[in-house]
């Protein structure tokens, strides 16, 4: 395997935009996060442009920390929780956002006046787990990004699959259960439904609706009674005190995170899986219901090698650290990653 020209040295800053936060940084060559910038993102009935505003924003911010011999040179990368083109150029459709055939890229390189490398978010992420993270060496990888929604990326030979029209990677939307929860995207049953920060945030909802014991220990772990405040933080946290309650409702999510995965392994036979994104701060509480239910699911099983599912290692910077390193290598598609085959 040919090995491409290494990376400019210099700091990148990555903008992470999803449907909860606009998160950026600074990042030097080795993926470490020198300096963080991050707003909240506006409600999804907010026009494009006030998202482009706060992504304008924060890049500015993380700019002046740079001195001004080097600023110009600075790369800016953005990950966008949407379906970007095959031309990285465009946001075709965003499930939790305005953007709809949103020309981001260039309207960014305008505003900033600088060249924008525009992707996936979930590709972001993938790229710097495989780059820096729980994916370093895996030839062939699949990274799943639980938060809001589930985003997923795929890697084969190190190198990034974007899909004919640059739409790869959606797994969140695979139906999985016919006719049931409705989601955002306007379809019914989505995977994501059943499996994300949504999933968690409306169990715990519910168990504190009904009230009664079951629900102390999630109460005490930050919202009480107040229904509107519950995260998916609260709930594994919880859960990491010992909470039963808030244990059934990891363990229900992540035996719906391990049927989807058998449908993804049985498709596209990686070697390795990785989840990230803020839900997989549960560690094995999630993950391993997502694994037992994987082996027991996964079509060949005891014929076939089940791949591990991992932890990621980079936490909820992960879509910041890739899309600054894909800014910075310009197009890693087009070249194979320094990581070798295995």
């Amino acid at each position: 395997m040919s090995v491409p020209a290494e990376a400019p040295a210099g700091p990148a800053v990555g903008v992470d935009v999803g449907g909860t936060h606009v998160k950026a940084g600074l990042v030097d060559a080795h993926g470490r996060v020198t300096s963080e910038a991050h707003r909240r993102t506006p409600a999804r009935t907010a026009a494009a442009a006030v998202v482009e505003g706060l992504v304008v924003e924060v890049v500015r911010e993380l700019l002046k920390q740079v001195p001004p011999g080097v600023r110009a040179r600075v790369p800016v990368g953005v990950g966008a929780a949407g379906f970007v083109d095959a031309d990285r150029g465009r946001v075709v459709f965003a499930p939790h956002l305005s953007w709809r055939d949103e020309p981001l890229r260039d309207t960014l390189e305008a505003r900033l006046g600088r060249p924008v490398v525009l992707d996936n978010d979930a590709h972001a992420a993938a790229w710097a787990e495989h780059r820096f993270g729980a994916g370093q060496g895996e030839s062939h990888l699949v990274v799943l990004t639980l938060g809001t929604g589930i985003g997923g990326a795929i890697l084969t030979h190190g190198r990034l699959q974007r899909g004919r029209h640059g739409l790869a990677g959606e797994f969140g939307h695979q139906q999985l259960v016919p006719g049931g929860l409705p989601c955002e995207c306007g379809n019914q049953g989505c995977w994501e439904q059943y499996a994300s920060g949504r999933a968690l945030t409306r169990l715990a909802r519910e168990a504190l609706r009904v009230g009664g014991p079951a629900g102390a220990g999630l109460r005490a772990a930050g919202p009480g009674d107040d229904l509107s405040g519950v995260t998916g933080e609260h709930v594994w946290r919880a859960a990491r005190d010992g909470d039963p309650t808030s244990r059934r409702i990891l363990a229900e999510v992540g035996r719906w995170l391990g049927t989807g995965l058998a449908g993804v392994v049985g498709s596209l036979d990686p070697g390795t899986v990785v989840v990230g994104g803020g839900v997989s701060g549960a560690g094995d509480l999630l993950l391993d219901p997502a694994r037992e239910t994987l082996a027991g699911t996964l079509v060949g099983r005891g014929h076939r090698p089940v791949p591990p599912v991992l932890a990621a290692r980079l936490g909820p910077r992960a879509g910041v650290v890739g899309a600054a390193d894909l800014a910075r290598r310009r197009d890693p598609a087009s070249s194979p990653s320094t990581a070798g085959d295995r």
